[in-house]
């Protein structure tokens, strides 16, 4: 190594000594960064996507040991923890179930250096720190309703969507379970728009957490997210080219409808559910009819009826019965759901459908929730007391039987969900109360009269005698 001095003379050996050090203690330093970095980029599962998992109650919560750095949480860990939570006794969980989430959001938006005057997750930060709380701040995602799913089975009913308006209007009952889930939605791309959307939904955590604390009612709140915002794609590096290259996130896989074929082979019934879940009697293990492309042997269509069969490779069969009728009052076709019928043991559970479900013909038919226990769409026809506790719940449930002019793709949908809810009547009503109140007070300024005879000053004033 050459030194260079300004002067005439050599440097002394002190110098020397020192330029020696400080050169080794940068070159130590850019090697303990290389190796942080090598660390960080080479532990086991970074790459794999993950959602964190925020868990609160206001009762005790079994403790967790703290994860290890690096540590991502299996769906399995979960799933136990969760029996130790909900294992005995009746419980009202809240699943704040937001559209993307993942650590990198508490870290932009939480406050920066501690300073949580900026911190969007207010609300949030509070009810964890005056409560018994558990974080997974890395919880392995396997798909978007693995949550509500674990839940629903470890509660024994199914989701109630609610929001922060139409929760003041619900009765609870703390005897039974409860699963109440809340959707959040997320941001676009602008840091700006991020800000606003992840403080407004810390503003609805907070408001439901305040109806449940002004009725005293005891909950678990759960906070995630339906899928990671940020995915890094796990790839081996051996069948990669080494160098620079733009990450993608991967489009999470999409379900294909189940088509049945008709003897032309043009489809003629079409059905479509995030899951397809039957559960048994005595039995609290749900089973899903969609998790493996169902065998519809035993189908069949004509412009009258249809009948899509799917049979289970446990043996379990499921049919949906559809008629098409012509009603003279409406004028039109409509398709109804006449029948929903399980068969499993050799005996044959019905459900009956026909008076909830409906659509015109040529529509489909398309609900959120679609249950025989709880808001029940499907009414059960008990004919044999072994099959009492038989349950369907169908998840974001879509069907059409007759009119399939779109080839593979559902027609124009008819929803369950009413278009004059209780609150739109409500507005109608106060609003014609207030314009009748208005109609009614210009008619009574409309009827006042001025006076026709005034006082003269020339002449003698007017006298109203008063009489004792």
């Amino acid at each position: 190594m050459t030194v260079s001095w300004s002067g005439s003379r050599d440097p002394s050996g002190a110098e020397k000594q020192r330029g020696k050090m400080a050169e080794m203690k940068s070159f130590g330093r850019g090697l303990l960064i290389f190796l942080v970095f090598f660390a960080i980029c080479s532990a086991p599962g970074s790459a794999t996507a993950q959602v964190p998992l925020l868990m609160w109650s206001s009762d005790s919560l079994p403790l967790l040991p703290p994860p290890t750095a690096g540590h991502i949480t299996s769906i399995e860990e979960l799933t136990v923890y969760f029996t130790s939570v909900f294992g005995s006794g009746s419980h009202t969980v809240l699943l704040f179930l937001q559209d993307k989430l993942s650590k990198d959001d508490f870290t932009l938006f939480g406050g920066v250096f501690g300073n949580k005057q900026e911190s969007n997750f207010k609300n949030l930060e509070a009810a964890m720190q005056s409560s018994s709380s558990v974080t997974l701040p890395a919880l392995e995602w396997a798909g978007p309703s693995v949550i509500p799913s674990l839940l629903q089975e470890k509660l024994g009913v199914s989701p109630q969507l609610v929001d922060a308006e139409t929760l003041t209007h619900l009765s609870l009952t703390t005897s039974a379970n409860n699963l109440l889930l809340i959707n959040l939605p997320y941001c676009s791309d602008s840091p700006k728009s991020c800000k606003e959307v992840l403080n407004h939904n810390d503003k609805i955590i907070g408001k439901v957490l305040g109806f449940l604390k002004d009725r005293d009612v005891p909950y678990t709140a759960v906070y995630t997210g339906l899928q990671p915002s940020r995915v890094i794609p796990e790839t081996s590096a051996s069948n990669q080219q080494v160098g620079r290259s733009l990450l993608q996130t991967p489009a999470p896989g999409v379900k294909q409808p189940i088509v049945f074929l008709n003897a032309s082979r043009n489809p003629c019934i079409m059905l479509w559910a995030q899951n397809l879940n039957v559960s048994l009697s005595g039995s609290t293990q749900w089973i899903d009819f969609f998790t493996e492309s169902p065998d519809t042997t035993g189908s069949m269509c004509n412009d009258v009826s249809s009948l899509l069969v799917l049979n289970h490779p446990s043996g379990l069969k499921l049919s949906f019965a559809m008629s098409r009728q012509f009603y003279p009052v409406s004028a039109r076709y409509w398709f109804t759901l006449d029948s929903v019928q399980l068969q499993a043991n050799g005996l044959t559970r019905s459900f009956i459908g026909r008076n909830s479900i409906y659509a015109p013909a040529e529509y489909s038919f398309h609900c959120q929730s679609v249950s025989s226990f709880q808001d029940a769409l499907l009414i059960p026809n008990i004919t044999n007391q072994e099959q009492e506790n038989d349950r369907l719940n169908f998840i974001d449930f879509q069907i059409q039987g007759f009119g399939l002019a779109n080839g593979t793709n559902f027609s124009y949908a008819s929803d369950c969900a009413g278009f004059f809810t209780a609150g739109i009547w409500m507005g109608l009503l106060s609003s014609l109360l207030m314009l009748l109140i208005l109609v009614y007070g210009l008619h009574m300024i409309m009827q006042l009269n001025t006076m026709d005879r005034f006082d003269d000053p020339k002449g003698p004033s007017i006298s109203v005698p008063q009489s004792e």
